[in-house]
C-alpha cells in the first residue's frame, strides 16, 4: 500500500513536469532522494521512465483528431498536412535516436545525481531568461506549425538530444531551440508535445525490453504500482497541457526559468549543508 501512495506522488510529479520546461526526470530524481519505491532497482529504473508514457497518452488524447491522418472528417489537403507533421516529427526525433541510444546506459549510471540536476536546472533556467529577453521584440518567422520546415525540425531535434542530461528537460530543450530558430512560443510548445510521442514511446519500449532481458517479470504488486503511476501521470498531464497552452498565449517562459534557478539553488544549498 505504501508503494501505491509513492506511485501516486511520483505520477503527479511526472504528469506536472513532463510538458512544462522544468525537467520531469530531474524532478523524479530529486523525489527519489526523499521517497523511494520498495522495489528492485530494475523495476524502479523501468517505472520512472514508463510512467512517462501515461503523460504521452494525454497528448494523444488531446490532439488525436489533429494528429490522425485517417480521420474521415479531414479533406485530402488536411490529411496531407497531417502526414507532413508526422514526417517532420520523425525527422526531429532522429538525433535523439542516434545520440541518445548509445549514451543512455552511461547517462543512467553516471549523471543521475542531485549535483548534475541542480546544475542543469540553473543553467537552462538562465538560458530561458536570456533567450526570452533576446526574442522579446523579434517577430517569429514561423507562427504556424504548417510553416515549420524539415530543416528547422531537424535542428529542434538536435536541441532535444541535449535532454539526455538529467535536469535539462526534453520539452525545455525543444522549446528553447525552437524559439532560437525563429518559431513562436505556441508553435514551439505544440511541436514539443508531438515530438514527445515517438521519443517517449521509444524510451518506454527500451526500458521495458531491458527489464525483461534482465530476467525480470512483474509481480501483482508491481503491476498495481506501475498502472497507478501511469494513470495518475496521464490525468495530471491532461490538466498540465491544457494549462500550458493557455499560459503561452499571454506569457513568456521566464517564470519557468526563475523557478528552475530557484529550485537548483535550493538543491545545491541542501547538498552543501
Amino acid at each position: 500500500m505504501l508503494d501505491i501512495i509513492k506511485a501516486i506522488v511520483i505520477g503527479i510529479v511526472e504528469g506536472l513536469t513532463e510538458f512544462l520546461p522544468i525537467s520531469s526526470t530531474g524532478h523524479i530524481d530529486l523525489v527519489n532522494h526523499v521517497i523511494k519505491l520498495n522495489q528492485s532497482a530494475d523495476f524502479t529504473a523501468m517505472f520512472e521512465y514508463v510512467i512517462q508514457f501515461g503523460a504521452i497518452l494525454a497528448v494523444i488524447l488531446l490532439y488525436f483528431n489533429k494528429l490522425n491522418p485517417f480521420a474521415p472528417t479531414k479533406s485530402a489537403p488536411e490529411k496531407k498536412a497531417t502526414w507532413l507533421i508526422w514526417a517532420k516529427v520523425i525527422v526531429a526525433v532522429l538525433p535523439s535516436v542516434i545520440i541518445g541510444l548509445p549514451l543512455n546506459d552511461w547517462m543512467d549510471a553516471h549523471l543521475h545525481t542531485p549535483q548534475v540536476v541542480a546544475t542543469t536546472l540553473i543553467f537552462y533556467g538562465i538560458l530561458f531568461i536570456v533567450i526570452e529577453n533576446w526574442a522579446k521584440d523579434k517577430q517569429p518567422a514561423v507562427s504556424r506549425l504548417a510553416d515549420l520546415s524539415f530543416q528547422t525540425a531537424l535542428f529542434i531535434g538536435l536541441f532535444q538530444a541535449l535532454s539526455i542530461i538529467p535536469g535539462t528537460s526534453r520539452s525545455g530543450a525543444t522549446i528553447l531551440g525552437a524559439i532560437i530558430l525563429g518559431t513562436s512560443r505556441a508553435v514551439a510548445t505544440e511541436f514539443s508535445f508531438y515530438l514527445a510521442i515517438p521519443t517517449m514511446v521509444g524510451v518506454s519500449i527500451l526500458k521495458i525490453g531491458k527489464f525483461i532481458m534482465n530476467g525480470n517479470s512483474l509481480t501483482g504488486e508491481q503491476w498495481a504500482v506501475l498502472l497507478t503511476g501511469l494513470i495518475v501521470s496521464f490525468l495530471v498531464a491532461v490538466v498540465a497541457i491544457k494549462w500550458l497552452i493557455k499560459f503561452v498565449k499571454t506569457h513568456d517562459f521566464k517564470p519557468f526559468g526563475w523557478y528552475r534557478i530557484g529550485l537548483g539553488l535550493v538543491v545545491l544549498l541542501v547538498l552543501f549543508l
